[in-house]
């Protein structure tokens, strides 16, 4: 497999394991930092403990197989074979889903610091949500993950619990955005690179000399739009990008190439401007496009809550002490049965508690 395949692979790990960017979308997804590594004083089945709270490893084993039969449903077993940079894939996932649910039960400490509490109904929900789920469970699956609907229940109500801490930390996270700070332009732009590719991917910058001739190249090319020639044509003659068109936001592209952008009328056409990539010719082609505007104000929103939480996060992090069974840890491997094929614990969770 390609490494560009893997880094695929790995985003959709991330994404499933994620369940809402609100529980997890924030921090760098290690909740356990610098291991603190201790192999005596665990109860038996105990796979990690931060400060006071546990983590066995039948609780593991639901994320981990989760994930594991949600990425085989989609590339198949063989996937497993796969190695990047030293590691195997089946390595990449077990930690992962070892620093979500450690970032899950941090989050649950955090909620017992600030008092945030489950309602009678969300805890009705969650054991309706783990009776549920249970039912979906053969006698193999229980019997090889370990589980029972009691665990279950604890696991949607710490997930719905980190739920309601991260909702209690954004709260006075402003929703409102003005056009002006989300406003998303469309532009077409002609790229003549000052750069070019080896073998390996390596970008080598072009001699100073060539580098002349790039610029003369673009300057000449201005000239031709700026005349009134058909940019479209243009684009498909000169321009070395395969992609003609951007529809973008501030701070999203080039320094100098958003500045161009950003004070030209819809229909007017740049100067030539100056990247790293090589020098632009931008026509805009829209000054504000609504529809991306306003997809761009929930964007800005949820960045900046994920900002806020993550700062709290990462302060309260390194206030805890973190310790990782690593004996029981190394001994954690997938299940590989064809009668183990659960796969919609998040699933089930977002049924009850909303996306």
């Amino acid at each position: 497999m390609s490494r560009k395949r893997w880094k695929r692979a790995a985003a959709y790990i991330l994404c499933v394991v994620m369940l809402t960017s609100t529980a997890t979308g924030c921090g760098d997804g290690n909740s356990f930092g610098t291991k603190v590594v201790l192999t005596t004083g665990f109860d038996k089945d105990e796979i990690f403990r931060i400060e006071t709270n546990s983590c066995k490893l039948q609780e593991l084993m639901v994320y981990l197989t989760t994930i594991q039969n949600c990425y085989e449903s989609v590339y198949g077993s063989e996937i497993w074979e796969t190695t990047a940079d030293g590691v195997t894939l089946e390595e990449n996932v077990k930690n992962i889903a070892l620093a979500q649910i450690a970032k899950i039960k941090t989050m649950n400490l955090m909620a017992e610091k600030y008092e945030v509490k489950l309602s009678d109904e969300e805890e009705a929900r969650a054991e309706n949500a783990a009776k549920a789920y249970f039912e979906t469970l053969s006698e193999r699956e229980i019997e090889l993950m370990g589980v029972s609907e009691k665990m279950i229940r604890s696991l949607y109500k710490e997930l719905a619990r980190a739920e309601k801490m991260y909702q209690f930390t954004i709260k006075d996270i402003n929703p409102e955005i003005s056009d002006d700070e989300a406003r998303t332009i469309t532009v077409q732009h002609i790229l003549i690179k000052t750069y070019a590719l080896d073998g390996t991917g390596k970008k080598i910058e072009y001699t100073d000399e060539a580098k002349k001739d790039a610029y003369k190249r673009a300057v000449e090319v201005m000239g031709l739009a700026k005349d009134g020639e058909d940019f479209d044509a243009l684009i498909r003659r000169y321009s070395e990008d395969d992609k003609p068109t951007y529809s973008f936001g501030k701070g999203e592209m080039a320094e100098a190439f958003e500045t161009a952008a950003f004070n030209l009328g819809t229909g007017e056409i740049s100067d030539v401007v100056e990247t790293e990539f090589g020098y632009h010719i931008i026509k805009c082609i829209n000054t504000f496009d609504k529809e991306e505007t306003d997809a761009n104000k929930i964007k800005i929103v949820e960045q900046r809550r994920e900002e806020a939480f993550g700062q709290e996060y990462d302060a309260y992090v390194g206030t805890l002490t973190r310790n990782l069974n690593e004996e029981l840890w190394n001994t954690v491997n997938f299940i590989h049965d064809e009668e183990v094929k659960t796969q919609n614990f998040f699933e089930v969770y977002t049924e009850y508690f909303g996306a």
